[in-house]
């Protein structure tokens, strides 16, 4: 085996194994409860579905119970079945009293607990789905987070409650959340105002354009009349000319 061909083997056997190391990063990064809504509008309903990874090498998921936010309530939370695990969703007093649509919310959905029978829960590397259908979803731009805590059958819960910071690393266990974009009727409002706008523009247009060609045609009537009569004129004192 010659010395080029030894480096060569060398450099692919170390690419690989970073490659390795690399995928096997992304694979612990992206083990996570994550949620994802299928729509972030402001004062709209959403389908929000929980994504939920087994990680224990020994144990499974028998429990997940998710935190529903107290100082943005949901007034409205339904559940979807999912094949041999009951869901719960708990109603409770809120901290203090928020409007919601413009009425007083005392009390709403505090949290759903998803409980699998002993058939159904989750085993190495198996994942399970959960969603929920909730309303109304506060202003745009508010961060909606929803902790959650995945209880194992050796015992052990895991916590998935950490806030990320801008501009810090991820923590190790963040909870799920999204953040609310515009509301769709505003959305539309303005499209409609933009659209308005562009109308009243372009018929202002097509006025000016017409004003001037009606402003050149009179022009140019003008002209020929004026012609005519100094053709008249003319002729006139030719006349009387003629007859002296």
């Amino acid at each position: 085996m010659n010395t080029s061909f030894r480096r060569t083997l060398k450099t692919l056997t170390a690419a690989a194994a970073a490659a390795g190391i690399v995928a096997a990063g992304a694979t612990a990064a992206s083990a996570h409860v994550s949620v994802d809504p299928d729509d972030t509008a402001a004062n709209g309903y959403s389908h929000l579905t929980f994504n939920v990874p087994n990680e224990s090498p020994t144990a499974k998921t028998s429990k997940l119970e998710v935190s529903l936010p107290t100082d943005t309530p949901f007034t409205s939370v339904s559940v979807k079945p999912v094949e041999g695990w009951t869901a719960q969703v708990v109603t409770g007093d809120l901290p203090k009293p928020v409007t919601v649509a413009g009425a007083t919310v005392t009390k709403a959905p505090v949290s759903v607990v998803w409980t699998a029978d002993e058939a159904h829960q989750l085993g190495q590397n198996q994942y399970q789905a959960f969603s929920l259908s909730v309303g109304r979803l506060p202003a745009e731009g508010t961060t909606v987070t929803l902790k959650a805590a995945q209880t194992y059958t050796d015992g052990s819960v895991v916590k998935w409650d950490e806030e990320s910071a801008e501009g810090q690393p991820e923590p190790k266990h963040p909870a799920p959340s999204f953040v609310t974009t515009a509301d769709d009727a505003a959305a539309a409002s303005h499209s409609t105002a933009s659209h308005s706008d562009g109308e009243v523009s372009r018929t202002a247009e097509v006025s000016s354009d017409a004003t001037s060609v009606w402003g050149v045609v009179l022009g140019a009537a003008g002209l020929v009349l004026g012609a005519a009569a100094l053709a008249l004129v003319l002729a006139g004192r030719r006349t009387r000319t003629a007859g002296k």
